[in-house]
C-alpha cells in the first residue's frame, strides 16, 4: 500500500514538473514591452515580439498608426480577422530571430512547430506623442509617437480548441515624427501692405503672425520696457506651416486666398496666451534705425503650438525677428 501510494505521489510530481506541451497553453510576453517591426508589403507592416522559441505577430495596415491625434490618449479600435489585422502566435523548434520574421526568404531553421491564429477580438491602440526638452531653453520637440497595443476579447484557434484572453497587452510600437526644422536663417520679418500679417520663411516652412497694430508703433520703447501682447485667435494669431514640393517664395503670402502650392504638409497654431500664467507672450522692442526709420524686435516667450491634441513649446524665449518701418 505504501509502495503504491509512493508511486502515485511520484507520478503526480513528474507530471507537475514535465511541462512539455504546457508551455504552449499560454502566451507569456509580459517581460517584453517594446515591439519590433518590418514592412512585409506595400500596404502592411508586421509588428512582432520574440522570446526564445516563440513569436507573437501582428500584421496591420501601415497607415494605421496615425499621428493626427484629435484628443489626449487618442484610441483606435480595429477588428481582428484572419485576413486583415491578423494576430498569430508561433512556436519554433529552436531560437527564433528577426530574419525568421522579416526576410523574404526566411532561414530554413528553426522550423515552425505550431501556431495559434486569432479569429476574433479587437486591437486597441492608444497613441501618445514622445517629446524631448532642451534643458537650457526649455524648448520641447516631438521626436515620435508611442502606440500602446492591447488585444481585447481575442480568441485564438489552436489544435486543441480555442483560447480566449479578455485583455492581452501586445506591447508598444514606436513611430517617428516629421521633423519641424524651425530653420529660419534670416532675422528680418516681412509685413503685408494689405493686412497686419507679418511673416518669415525659408524654402519649406513659414511663421505667420497677424499682429495687433498697437504693438507696432513708430516710437522708441523705454529701456527694458517692451510692448507686450499675448497670442490670440484673431489678433496676434500665430501660425507655423511646413510645406512639401515647390520651394516657398514671398508670392505665397499676402493673398486673399491661400495658394494651393506649395503643398501644405502640416499647420500648427499658436496656443492662446494667458496673462496670469505668463504664457504665450509677444514682446516688441522698438528702436530707431536712422532718420524716420524704426526697428521693431519681436520676441516670443513661453509660446506653444498645437495641432489637434499634440503640442510643443518654443521654450522660454524665441526671437521671431526684426521688422523695419518708416514714419510718415
Amino acid at each position: 500500500m505504501k509502495k503504491a501510494l509512493s508511486l502515485l505521489v511520484l507520478l503526480a510530481l513528474f507530471n507537475a514538473c514535465d511541462d512539455g506541451d504546457l508551455t504552449q497553453e499560454d502566451i507569456s510576453f509580459e517581460d517584453i514591452t517594446q515591439t519590433q517591426s518590418c514592412t512585409n508589403s506595400s500596404t502592411n507592416s508586421l509588428i512582432y515580439k520574440l522570446k526564445d522559441q516563440e513569436a507573437l505577430l501582428l500584421e496591420i495596415p501601415t497607415a494605421t498608426f496615425s499621428t493626427e491625434l484629435t484628443e489626449a490618449n487618442d484610441t483606435l479600435n480595429l477588428n481582428i480577422s484572419t485576413t486583415t489585422n491578423r494576430v498569430v502566435y508561433r512556436f519554433y523548434n529552436g531560437t527564433v530571430a528577426t530574419a525568421n520574421i522579416c526576410e523574404t526568404i526566411a532561414p530554413a531553421t528553426p522550423i515552425i512547430t505550431d501556431q495559434w491564429v486569432a479569429t476574433d477580438g479587437q486591437i486597441r491602440i492608444v497613441t501618445t506623442p514622445t517629446k524631448t526638452t532642451d534643458a537650457t531653453t526649455n524648448r520641447t520637440k516631438i521626436t515620435g509617437y508611442n502606440h500602446n497595443i492591447v488585444l481585447k476579447n481575442v480568441t485564438f484557434a489552436k489544435a486543441s480548441g480555442t483560447q480566449v484572453y479578455e485583455t492581452f497587452p501586445f506591447g508598444n510600437y514606436s513611430s517617428t515624427a516629421t521633423n519641424l526644422p524651425f530653420n529660419f536663417t534670416t532675422t528680418t520679418i516681412e509685413k503685408c501692405t494689405s493686412s497686419n500679417d507679418l511673416y518669415k520663411f525659408n524654402t519649406n516652412e513659414a511663421l505667420i503672425l497677424t499682429i495687433d497694430p498697437a504693438l507696432i508703433v513708430n516710437e522708441v520703447t523705454p529701456l527694458n520696457t517692451p510692448r507686450i501682447g499675448y497670442v490670440g485667435t484673431t489678433a496676434n494669431k500665430l501660425t507655423y506651416r511646413l510645406f512639401t514640393g515647390t520651394t516657398l517664395t514671398s508670392a505665397y503670402f499676402c493673398n486673399t486666398t491661400t495658394p494651393t502650392t506649395p503643398t501644405l504638409s502640416q499647420e500648427w497654431n499658436g496656443v492662446t496666451g494667458n496673462a496670469n500664467s505668463q504664457t504665450g507672450i509677444i514682446e516688441v522692442t522698438t528702436t530707431t534705425n536712422g532718420p524716420n526709420s524704426f526697428k521693431h524686435t519681436i520676441v516670443l516667450k513661453k509660446v506653444s503650438f498645437k495641432k489637434g491634441a499634440v503640442d510643443f513649446t518654443l521654450g522660454d524665449s524665441y526671437p521671431l525677428g526684426e521688422l523695419f518701418t518708416l514714419s510718415n
